[in-house]
């Protein structure tokens, strides 16, 4: 198993510190959730039906012309690489390493590629996999450049999978829109943006040939009706989209001016968290972590992703924890 931000209960025990006084900042999750609706009993006694509403609710939002609800992204990305045989597969990294990961174990040759590199090695590859908004370092590319890319997978049979996870704070950025087009699948995260991961509710976009493929991988009922029934009612909220999107902008904007303040400009960052490449990333974290503050540590890359904090009150304790710091290493 790969490593993954939110092991708060690991955290605790290493540092001595219990759950319930820990400022987790290391899942790039938005700290408000949404309001969990009232789940009917029958929601709970049946069997979950397709025919409920969930999949017109998630295309409305999402844009796009079909959907296939799935539990979590993340069996997305396990399943995907069942529906296509050997190949040479490219992952725009550093990513979220669960994608390179899926690839390999289903026998493909992976090559992890940096963004100038794309371009050159396009016309070598069978699947291209970027993410978009990039996790952890907040890149965010354009539709037209992805589209781009796609064209040119698609004349030879190819495929561009886009990462959407973090997407839902800048919707305009999305590909899901084109997502009929035979060779594009668009990942998305529910979890992230509503603040409830551990629903484990995703859906894929794609054209409706490649989703019925997909489905047969998933098998039925693999969302629950209690799953379906919250998702439904947190994607026809709209209102409560504007203010979330609004809340997270406005929040993460913050969090970097307090990083910089610090003398840690973030190096990216998106809607739901700030990146920051820095020599003392294992020193950093370690220290947080001491006074219960989590924060994700990527040692490849001697960086650190920050959460959302989710008040002031929050944010006053990341403060001092960090005047502490600069104390510590005068």
């Amino acid at each position: 198993m790969l490593e993954h931000g939110g092991r708060l209960r690991n955290a605790a025990r290493q540092y001595g510190i219990a759950e319930a006084d820990w400022l987790d900042l290391s899942s790039g999750l938005a700290p408000w959730p949404f309001d969990v609706p009232a789940i009917p009993l029958r929601a709970w006694a049946r069997l979950p039906e397709t025919d409920d509403g969930l999949e017109q609710a998630a295309c409305d939002y999402y844009g796009a012309l079909d959907v296939l609800p799935v539990a979590g992204s993340q069996m997305a990305i396990q399943l995907l690489p069942r529906l296509r045989r050997s190949g040479k597969v490219g992952v725009l990294s550093p990513c979220y390493a669960e994608h390179a990961e899926a690839w390999r174990r289903s026998g493909y040759i992976v090559r992890e590629v940096l963004e100038a590199e794309v371009d050159f090695f396009l016309d070598s590859l069978d699947v291209l996999v970027v993410v978009n908004p990039n996790n952890p370092t907040g890149l965010s590319l354009a539709p037209e450049r992805l589209l781009d890319w796609h064209a040119r997978l698609a004349q030879r049979g190819g495929w561009l999978v886009v990462d959407e996870a973090f997407m839902d704070v800048t919707p305009a950025l999305s590909l899901a829109a084109h997502t009929h087009l035979v060779g594009l699948i668009v990942l998305r995260s529910f979890g992230k943006f509503f603040g409830l991961a551990g629903v484990r509710l995703g859906f894929v976009l794609a054209e409706r040939r490649l989703l019925k493929l997909l489905a047969e991988q998933v098998g039925p009922w693999v969302v629950s009706g209690p799953t379906r029934v919250l998702g439904q009612a947190c994607l026809l909220d709209s209102a409560a989209h504007a203010d979330q999107r609004q809340r997270c902008q406005a929040t993460s904007q913050r969090l970097a001016l307090l990083l910089e303040r610090h003398g840690f400009k973030p190096q990216g960052g998106c809607g739901l968290f700030q990146w920051l490449v820095t020599e003392h990333a294992q020193g950093l974290h370690d220290f947080m972590a001491q006074r219960g503050i989590l924060l994700r540590l990527f040692v490849n890359t001697s960086s650190l992703r920050f959460g959302l904090p989710a008040d002031d009150s929050e944010f006053l304790r990341l403060e001092q924890a960090f005047e502490a710091y600069a104390k510590d290493t005068q």
